[in-house]
């Protein structure tokens, strides 16, 4: 945290009535649609573990929750405190910027860097206050006791409760003034966007990045989709804004729908008609798309270079009552010694277009990451064309929104491979709208596109994809 001088001592506010009021006026403490669950100490603890595991030790989130989960610590939690703890942490590192620089504000001095996790502690009760609607009295509480319980924090716990104070009363009226775009967003990343898109586009952009995203489902039949009383996409897919345990869901059991954003679903439909076809999925973990093509009766192959991965894969599967070979192979160099008549390749990203439901992207992602992908990302496509039969189609895909891995990569394969073309997308082919299809006529969804009459229902990954054929 860094120094910020001549600011009044923290001092320690009477009762306050109602609680702290939220950015947009309402009283976040007895909103229902903003409160907390009244979790202890445990999720908390368990939360600035998460939070540390990404911004000290560079970890991606649900990785370092998997491992947490399966520590002596946090061994049997509870799926309802697992959930809080992994909503208060994908807040701090969603809006780390703005909670940063409240937090900093109250503090006069530099501290020491033996402070042990006393930064994310505050900054996890920060969210609980500001933006998560829980009650001050237990987010600064339970803030103190995890200070406490640090051997190097525990120095800092009356810090730790004035700070706390102050942001609960001064807090919501500083965040509604904060540039969330700029605080929240690299640098490097919100220049790149600006040069793409223009400067209010890529405001836009970052802004619905920062928004948490509903729950997407992609759907066997549309009698699975009724039993999920949710909101029917355009695109086909069922939206859900508030929903408990997914393994409590309708259908579940059944293997009636499985996960995906409305965006990662729409890249295999852009091969059209693929029943009794054969189609090799590449890169394939977690398995949507290979669920998609599953689906649709094609005969798949799904390859990954990753055994573990590719195991979850086969649990989908499994659940899901479909069929696919899966190889575990480097797609950059797999030669089955055969051809497929359809190709999809969902390269490895920075998956910039996935920040809603990724937010550790934001500090797990460096500059240098695009141009050392780009080039995964053309051995990838050199060798996928390969197993393209002649007259057959390949995808190519990322959910990056950045030109260098999307439009350029294609552009350098087209010319390397005068075998192939390019076949442009159609306004409404697979409910694509004409804004999702760019002048070359491929697909490029933004987080921005969806746009419905409830905010938190709106937008979708950014997915770039192009469809490319083989000549005959």
């Amino acid at each position: 945290m860094k120094e910020t001088s001549n600011k009044p001592k923290p001092n320690r506010p009477g009762p306050r009535r109602g609680g702290p009021r939220r950015p947009d006026g309402r009283n976040a403490e007895t909103s229902k649609a903003s409160r907390a669950p009244a979790t202890g100490l445990a999720a908390r603890q368990l939360a600035v573990v998460l939070i540390a595991a990404v911004m000290s030790e560079r970890r991606a989130l649900d990785e370092a929750l998997t491992m947490s989960l399966a520590s002596r610590s946090f061994t049997g939690m509870e799926p309802r405190d697992r959930a809080f703890a992994r909503l208060i942490a994908a807040t701090v590192l969603r809006r780390h910027g703005e909670l940063n620089a409240i937090v900093s504000s109250f503090i006069d001095k530099p501290l020491p860097q033996n402070q042990g996790r006393l930064n994310a502690i505050l900054l996890s009760a920060a969210a609980q206050l500001l933006l998560l609607g829980t009650a001050p009295h237990a987010a600064i509480s339970q803030a103190v006791d995890q200070c406490r319980l640090d051997r190097d924090a525990g120095r800092f716990d009356k810090l730790t409760n004035a700070v706390l104070r102050r942001v609960a009363d001064q807090g919501p009226t500083m965040l509604a003034q904060l540039d969330a775009a700029a605080l929240n967003i690299p640098g490097w990343l919100l220049q790149r966007w600006q040069r793409t898109y223009g400067d209010v586009a890529a405001k836009e952009i970052a802004l619905a990045s920062l928004r948490e995203a509903p729950l997407d489902l992609s759907v066997k039949t549309a009698e699975a989709a009724q039993k999920l009383d949710g909101l029917q996409l355009p695109t086909g897919s069922v939206r859900l804004a508030g929903h408990g345990r997914i393994e409590d869901l309708p259908g579940y059991d059944d293997g009636d729908w499985w996960v995906q954003d409305a965006a990662a679903a729409l890249p295999a439909r852009l091969l059209g008609e693929i029943a009794n076809r054969d189609v090799a999925d590449l890169c394939a973990a977690p398995g949507g798309k290979t669920a998609e093509l599953a689906a649709a009766g094609a005969h798949v192959t799904s390859v990954d270079v990753s055994q573990r991965r590719l195991k979850r894969v086969d649990v989908n599967l499994e659940r899901l009552k479909l069929e696919a070979t899966l190889v575990t192979a480097d797609v950059a160099t797999w030669a089955p010694g055969r051809t497929f008549d359809a190709v999809l390749l969902d390269a490895p990203c920075t998956a910039t277009g996935t920040i809603r439901r990724h937010p550790d992207i934001l500090h797990l992602k460096r500059d240098d990451d695009i141009a050392a992908l780009a080039a995964i990302q053309a051995g990838l496509i050199d060798n996928a064309a390969n197993l393209v039969k002649p007259g057959g189609t390949l995808v190519y895909c990322v959910c990056s929104l950045q030109p260098e891995e999307g439009i350029d990569q294609v552009t350098r394969f087209l010319s390397a491979h005068t075998d192939f073309r390019r076949a442009p997308l159609a306004e409404g082919e697979a409910a694509i709208a004409a804004d999702w299809i760019t002048p070359d006529g491929d697909l490029r969804t933004l987080p921005t596109h969806l746009a419905l009459e409830k905010p938190e229902l709106s937008g979708m990954d950014g997915f770039y994809a192009a469809r490319l054929v083989r000549n005959q």
